[in-house]
């Protein structure tokens, strides 16, 4: 019997197939690894999951937040639309960074470009990256761009490296022996966590004393903060966006009578507004008896409906939004996102009475 003989040309295919599906193999691998032993963000600390949730949702958002916990806390996206027809996106995370909220901004007009655009000023007052799990849940979750690449870079703290952003695997590959629940219920579908940015907490603990401001040596804002709240201004003005500066109601952290003249005269400067609503507070109707969750820190979701109202108003009476509540294609999208909302404050008020305490949702909550 005649044995068939492979040409070199045969042979050659033969072994350019087998090593391409040898790295197919060892890339999906390497995929499922990786999807695995990241983070999930789904109980507990649950803020890395909320940049991603930007990306799934349909309606168009002319009012655009962006900052910190002072936003994402303390705004109930589904109050404004509620009571004004706007229809918002908080894009926001743990000590979001200002130059992070640039590159955020960004990002959204990469799909959308927002009639108004509210930023928080609190993290005006870091100059520097801060550290690396606050930097990876604002970054780890954006889609890969230029705006997400920079983004990184302006971020990276000492000892962290590109490479480990963009292939989270390198990062997260000794994490074995941390892993929960979660991690395998959650490879390849995530819960929301929030509702259009907004991260809601029904339970009740009154505002507390807190202790008295450190004196400073210096207390002029860092240039770099600085720096990127103009590049913010400036994009917005390229884009024919109006920008609304904004300190939140809450108390502490503290802000400095001295960091808030800097932000005024910027403002008067680039004749934008800037309106601190600690002093407001009676105005919004708060009361720190019943309207935080966390003895003043952030609002709960009675104070966050309050400042919705409050800011809401401000909002249709100074600029030419549009009423969504009047069309009903985003209106029947906008239900579904009251109908979660309405869902996620019944199920947290259901735990209060039983428990008298929440034990699914916050930093101890407790892994099922």
């Amino acid at each position: 019997m005649r044995r068939h003989e492979h040409t070199p040309a045969q042979y050659k295919i033969y072994v350019t197939l087998c090593l391409l599906l040898g790295a197919a193999i060892t890339l999906g691998a390497l995929f499922l690894l990786q999807k695995l032993l990241v983070p999930k963000y789904q109980r507990g600390v649950v803020e890395g999951s909320m940049i991603a949730e930007y990306y799934d949702s349909t309606e168009p958002h002319e009012v655009l937040f962006l900052g910190d916990c002072e936003v994402y806390e303390n705004i109930s996206t589904v109050a404004l639309y509620r009571d004004f027809g706007i229809s918002s996106y908080i894009r926001g995370s743990a000590q979001q960074l200002t130059w992070q909220s640039y590159y955020l901004l960004e990002d959204t007009l990469r799909y959308e470009t927002p009639e108004v655009v509210v930023f928080n000023v609190l993290a005006l007052k870091y100059g520097e990256p801060q550290s690396e799990s606050y930097n990876r849940m604002t970054l780890d979750r954006m889609r890969l761009s230029s705006s997400k690449w920079n983004a990184i870079e302006a971020s990276m703290t000492e000892g962290e490296n590109m490479i480990d952003y963009v292939f989270p695997f390198f990062r997260y590959h000794s994490r074995w022996n941390e892993l929960t629940p979660s991690d395998f219920e959650y490879v390849f579908d995530r819960d929301r966590v929030t509702v259009n940015g907004y991260y809601m907490r029904t339970d009740v603990t009154p505002e507390a004393g807190f202790p008295d401001p450190t004196p400073l040596t210096d207390y002029t804002l860092p240039e770099t903060s600085m720096d990127y709240l103009q590049r913010m201004v400036d994009l917005c003005r390229e884009n024919d966006i109006e920008i609304v500066l904004i300190k939140a109601p809450t108390l502490y952290p503290y802000w400095y009578e001295e960091w808030d003249s800097q932000v005024r005269e910027f403002a008067s400067d680039n004749h934008i507004p800037y309106i601190n609503y600690i002093y407001l507070r009676d105005q919004i109707g708060l009361d720190m008896s019943t309207d935080t969750y966390d003895a003043g820190l952030h609002l709960n979701l009675s104070g966050a409906e309050k400042f919705a109202d409050y800011i809401g108003q401000y909002l249709v009476d100074h600029y030419n939004l549009t009423d969504y509540r009047q069309y009903a294609d985003v209106a029947r999208m906008w239900e579904d996102d009251i109908l979660f909302y309405d869902q996620l404050r019944d199920a947290q008020n259901a735990e209060l009475e039983q428990y008298g305490e929440l034990r699914s949702w916050g930093v101890n909550a407790i892994e099922n």
